[in-house]
C-alpha cells in the first residue's frame, strides 16, 4: 500500500447530506479548488500550506478549518505525516439552518466567519461528531453533534443578529416526556421539533438551557439509569440493549462505562449472587 492509498472517502448512513474524507499520512497535494458545499475539518498530523481565496497560512496539527462554498483554496502538505479528517455538509441544510438559527427569510446563507481556528475544543467537538457519523449511528445524535458544531462556529454573528430568547418551558417539556415514554426508540431530532412547535437549533438550545442537557444526551442518560434498574433485576445485557434502543450490545456498553466507570457487566455482578 502506497502513502496516498490511505486516503477515506463515504457518505454518512445516519445523515444522507454529509459526505466524510480523511486521509492517513499522505503526501497528496491539492491544485486549487472548490465545493459545492460548507467543508470543515481538523489536521491530526503534520504541517501544511493552506491557500484560502487570498489568504495564506501555514496550518498543523490541532487546527479546525472552515472552507465557504464556491471559495477557491489549497491546501499542500509539507514533508512528512499529513493526516486530516474532511466533512463537506450539503449548503442547502446549512442554508436552513442558518433561517433556524438567525431568523431570516430568503437570504442567501452567511460564510463562515473564520478561516481556521486552533481552540482545542473546536477539535474535539469536531472528533465526537467524525466519529458518530462514521459509527453510523444514530440520525439524533449525529444530527445534534452537527448543529452545536455549527452554532459554536457560527455563534459569534448569531449573537449579534438575535438576541437568545428564555427557553419555553412547556415546549421542551413534552420533548421531555416523548423521551420518558418511548425509550426503546431512537426518535429523530426532526420529531422532536415537531413535537415541541420549535425548530431542531432552537430545541437543542431551549431543552439544554432547561434541563443541562441536549435532547439525545438526556435520552441516554435515561436509557442508562433504565438499564441500571434492569441489570439489578438480572435482564441479560442483550435484553437490556435491545429493550432500550440502543444499536447493538457494543453501543450499550461503551455509554454505560462513559457514565459509570464500569461495564454493564462489571455492575450487574456487584448485584448477584
Amino acid at each position: 500500500m502506497t502513502r496516498d492509498q490511505t486516503l477515506f472517502f463515504n457518505r454518512s448512513d445516519a445523515l444522507p447530506f454529509v459526505e466524510m474524507r480523511s486521509a492517513d499520512r499522505s503526501s497528496a497535494c491539492y491544485h486549487t479548488h472548490s465545493h459545492d458545499e460548507f467543508s470543515f475539518g481538523v489536521i491530526d498530523a503534520g504541517v501544511a500550506d493552506y491557500q484560502n481565496l487570498s489568504r495564506s497560512n501555514r496550518i498543523g496539527a490541532g487546527t479546525t478549518v472552515t472552507i465557504n462554498p464556491g471559495d477557491a483554496h489549497s491546501c499542500n502538505p509539507q514533508a512528512g505525516n499529513w493526516s486530516y479528517r474532511m466533512l463537506f455538509v450539503d449548503s442547502h441544510w446549512i442554508g436552513q439552518l442558518q433561517q433556524e438559527m438567525f431568523n431570516l427569510q430568503g437570504m442567501d446563507y452567511r460564510p463562515f466567519p473564520e478561516l481556521y481556528e486552533t481552540d482545542p475544543k473546536s477539535y474535539q467537538g469536531f472528533d465526537l461528531l467524525f466519529n458518530s457519523l462514521k459509527d453510523n449511528g444514530s440520525s439524533l445524535v449525529a444530527e445534534s453533534l452537527l448543529i452545536q458544531f455549527l452554532e459554536q462556529r457560527y455563534w459569534p454573528v448569531a449573537s449579534i443578529a438575535k438576541e437568545v430568547k428564555s427557553p419555553d418551558l412547556h415546549r421542551v417539556t413534552r420533548v421531555k416526556e416523548l423521551i420518558l415514554d418511548q425509550l426503546d426508540t431512537n426518535l429523530s431530532l426532526d420529531q422532536f421539533a415537531e413535537c415541541s412547535g420549535l425548530s431542531r437549533y432552537h430545541l437543542i438550545r431551549s431543552f439544554k438551557a432547561r434541563y443541562g442537557q441536549s435532547p439525545h444526551a438526556f435520552q441516554l442518560d435515561q436509557r442508562i439509569k433504565k438499564a441500571k434498574a434492569l441489570l439489578q433485576q438480572g435482564s441479560s445485557l442483550v435484553d437490556t440493549a435491545t429493550q432500550l434502543g440502543f444499536a447493538d450490545q457494543s453501543h450499550f456498553q461503551r455509554n454505560f462505562k462513559k457514565r459509570l466507570a464500569v461495564t454493564p457487566k462489571q455492575y450487574q455482578a456487584f448485584f448477584s449472587g
